[in-house]
């Protein structure tokens, strides 16, 4: 049975038979809703590389302690892979941000594509943003990564160009593009990102940007696939000519 993972702020200086007291909402729900029991093993994460597993020495109304069994640190995972998100509507955005983060995503940019059907503004904006990262914080958990994954800011299609600049490798996602995905070569480390398109489709200046940025206009296959679902499937493919699936 997997052990039930729980994130921390820092892990810097941790070390075996040491003590890591976790507390905040994390703890609440942790004792209050899941039970923790004294006893328990677990494991703590900072989301940067380093994890502990130990057991629960002490619980409280918010707080847990942990006496520290084992200490792991690891390197982020090469080749790194960004997806560049247009925002989709309603609940298909963290159904994305989901399935991303569990296929083991560095990064996720979500973008406000010209054709995009729903439209950060505002406090819905901040609302929305929130749920994204809070998606992949509890995704990121779930599957059990030591790096967690970075959920950026909304970006405009000029931030996205500038995001392409200097990467090994940059596609996008496309449907009447000629070049298949699986057609050239996939760097077995440096930085990847991949764009997908909103509901609407990409435009044509979208599209010129993008490529005149370095990016390689691709498809998947012949079946269009939902905005939401394109990505983990782009980069699934990318990730299973890497050593990291291989």
């Amino acid at each position: 049975m997997s052990l039930p993972v729980h994130l921390v702020p820092t892990l810097t200086g941790v070390a075996v038979g040491g003590e890591v007291t976790v507390g905040g909402d994390e703890a609440h729900h942790a004792v209050a809703v899941r039970r923790l029991r004294v006893g328990e093993r677990v494991v703590l994460t900072d989301g940067a590389g380093t994890s502990v597993v130990g057991d629960v020495a002490s619980t409280g109304k918010r707080v847990f302690a942990v006496t520290v069994a084992s200490v792991t640190s690891v390197e982020p995972a090469q080749p790194s892979v960004v997806v560049v998100q247009a925002v989709p509507k309603g609940d298909r955005g963290e159904l994305a941000v989901e399935v991303l983060t569990e296929v083991g995503v560095a990064g996720i940019v979500p973008w406000s594509a010209s054709r995009s059907v729903a439209v950060w503004k505002g406090e819905r904006a901040t609302k929305a943003l929130a749920r994204w990262r809070s998606t992949a914080r509890e995704a990121a958990k779930q599957a059990r990564r030591s790096w967690f994954p970075e959920v950026a800011e909304l970006a405009s299609t000029s931030d996205v160009v500038a995001l392409l600049a200097g990467v090994d490798l940059a596609v996008v996602l496309h449907e009447e593009a000629s070049i298949p995905l699986a057609s050239f070569e996939v760097p077995d480390v440096g930085r990847i990102v991949v764009v997908v398109g909103p509901e609407g489709g990409l435009s044509p200046d979208e599209i010129e940007a993008f490529v005149a940025a370095g990016a390689v206009s691709v498809r998947l296959g012949a079946e269009v696939l939902r905005t939401s679902t394109a990505g983990v499937a782009a980069v699934s493919a990318i990730l299973s000519r890497t050593s990291r699936w291989g």
